[in-house]
C-alpha cells in the first residue's frame, strides 16, 4: 500500500483514512477513555474520577467525539436524575489490539527514545 502522503492526492484513499482516525484517536484523552471503557460500561462521573486531571468539558467533548465516530455507545436510561452509560462498541473494542501493539511498542523503545532525546539534547545545548 502506498502511503507517501506528499503527493497531490493525498487527500484520498490510505492518507485520508489514516489522517481521519489520528484526528480521532490520537489525542491522550481518547486513548484513556477507550482503554477504561475496555472493561465495560462507565459513567461520566466515574470515567471522571478515573481520568482526574481531565476537564468535564474535555471529557464531553472526548466521550461526544467518540460516540459519533462509532467508537462509543451512549445509554440514558430515564430515571432520577438520568443515568447515563457510556461503553465500547464493536468498533471501538476492535482498537483493543492495534492500542495494545502501540502500548507494547512504546514500552519496548521507551529507553532509545529516552537514550535519543538526550543525545539531541547534548548536542543542542553545547552549539547554543
Amino acid at each position: 500500500m502506498d502511503m507517501n502522503c506528499a503527493l497531490p492526492d493525498r487527500d484520498s484513499g490510505p492518507c485520508q483514512a489514516v489522517e481521519a482516525t489520528l484526528s480521532r484517536i490520537g489525542d491522550k484523552w481518547s486513548v484513556l477513555v477507550v482503554t477504561l471503557l475496555r472493561g465495560g460500561s462507565r459513567r461520566f462521573n466515574e470515567i471522571r474520577r478515573l481520568v482526574p486531571s481531565i476537564s468535564q468539558r474535555m471529557l464531553t467533548l472526548t466521550l461526544r467525539g467518540l460516540e459519533r465516530d462509532g467508537l462509543v455507545l451512549r445509554t440514558v436510561t430515564p430515571t432520577t436524575p438520568p443515568r447515563v452509560d457510556y461503553e465500547l462498541t464493536d468498533l471501538g473494542h476492535s482498537l483493543a489490539g492495534p492500542l495494545d501493539a502501540l502500548r507494547d511498542w512504546a514500552v519496548a523503545h521507551r529507553p532509545a527514545m529516552q537514550a535519543a532525546q538526550a543525545a539531541f539534547d547534548g548536542r543542542h545545548a553545547e552549539a547554543a
